[in-house]
């Protein structure tokens, strides 16, 4: 069984290799777990999964396998009642609690389930009693009820989002390396911007020189000191703000805070869906508070790496025509200012929130794509990595 389960594995595209599978062999000979579904769960994604961008992708694979292995198996029921037994008192809410027990507690609610698979034999849409999609039973997937589980996995275009428990939840959805990410996802593929070097004061140990001038002085000890190591990429950030951004403050928020985190030498400017005449660091005082663009261009030096955040969704005339702006009338248009910093900072990139396979309905995003040589990556741990690399060049 467990020979498939690998296979399995590796047919999802998961970098599992022999010397893990073996490990979890291991792991069970010495019965290092209870005789769970839920336990061995645990087990096989701690030992077989190395990087947590694989779990979502590691939680499909379980499920598919051990789906059909419970279909055959008397378990059906037993697993997913004691998994809600277990959480019980962990998970659910007071009120989740007191309508679980108004139908008479776990026991009874997975009874009434376990007599509903025996009856039903087809498949059911709408409707209060089968298990079904778009229905008001406590039991099927799609629809609404205030006491129900849902059976099966969610469907990101519909649902109520009322289900007691969900017999098939992904609890780590977010780390396979398409999809959008967190705080310490950002810090890890920002990493691979940083460069060291060594500056100030001869601080540090260098141990190859020491031992090379210890062996050329006759073996008499011969110290050599280098200057500390310190981390010298200097990151100039502008992020769009308000209007359609508002749908991506939370990622556009973890990009910041990440990067803030990462780099010591961070500049940032705001500005609203082009870069104009103007930007400003303040949102609340940036009609009294704003630098004209022309200093930047003067007081950043070329060697700063420069990272617009957006979603470029406006209207092409935004872009192109000069009095765009939908706040005042700029003398130029956007996309001359966005040519202009790119010839300042020829290390650039454009990170875009919004999902990549809608930036063909988006005029906008193909002008500014074509204004800076498509140097536009998705806000996505394999975008990030990618945009990071092109700024490393």
């Amino acid at each position: 069984m467990l020979i498939d389960f690998f296979y399995t594995l590796r047919d999802a595209k998961l970098p599992v290799s022999v010397k893990e599978y073996l490990m979890l062999v291991e792991a069970l000979k010495e019965r290092v777990i209870a005789p769970s579904l839920d336990d061995f769960y645990w087990l096989a994604r701690m030992t077989l999964v190395k990087d947590e961008q694989y779990f979502d992708r590691f939680d499909q694979a379980f499920g598919a396998y051990f789906r059909g292995i419970e279909k055959k198996s008397d378990l059906a029921f037993e697993i997913p009642g004691d998994w809600l037994k277990k959480r019980l008192e962990r998970d659910f809410t007071p009120e989740q609690r007191a309508q679980i027990e108004a139908m008479g507690g776990i026991d009874k609610l997975m009874e009434r389930l376990k007599a509903l698979f025996d009856e039903q034999k087809g498949r059911h849409e709408g409707g209060s009693k089968w298990i079904g999609t778009g229905g008001t039973s406590p039991f099927g997937n799609g629809g609404y009820n205030p006491e129900g589980i849902r059976i099966g996995e969610a469907d990101e275009r519909g649902g109520q989002r009322s289900a007691v428990k969900v017999w098939d939840a992904r609890a780590y959805r977010d780390y396979d390396d398409q999809v959008e990410i967190g705080t310490r996802n950002i810090k890890v593929a920002l990493r691979r911007l940083r460069r060291f070097a060594r500056e100030g004061a001869a601080e540090e140990l260098d141990l190859n020189d020491t031992i090379r001038s210890t062996a050329a002085n006759a073996g008499w000890l011969d110290l050599k000191m280098v200057p500390e190591r310190h981390n010298n990429v200097k990151v100039l950030m502008l992020l769009d703000v308000g209007g359609s951004m508002d749908d991506h403050i939370k990622r556009t928020e973890e990009l910041f805070s990440a990067a803030k985190a990462e780099f010591k030498h961070l500049e940032f400017y705001y500005f609203h869906n082009c870069v104009y005449d103007y930007l400003w660091k303040n949102n609340r005082r940036r009609h009294a508070e704003r630098t004209p663009t022309w200093d930047l261009l003067h007081k950043f030096t070329p060697d700063y790496k420069l990272v617009f955040v957006g979603d470029a969704t406006m209207s092409p005339y935004e872009v192109l025509q000069a009095g765009g702006s939908v706040e005042y009338n700029n003398a130029e248009p956007g996309a001359v200012w966005l040519r202009r910093l790119a010839d300042q900072f020829p290390h650039f990139a454009w990170l875009n929130p919004e999902p990549e396979r809608l930036w063909e309905y988006r005029q906008s995003v193909s002008i500014i794509r074509d204004l800076l040589g498509h140097r536009m990556y998705p806000l996505t741990v394999a975008g990030l990595e990618t945009a990071m690399r092109a700024l490393s060049k």
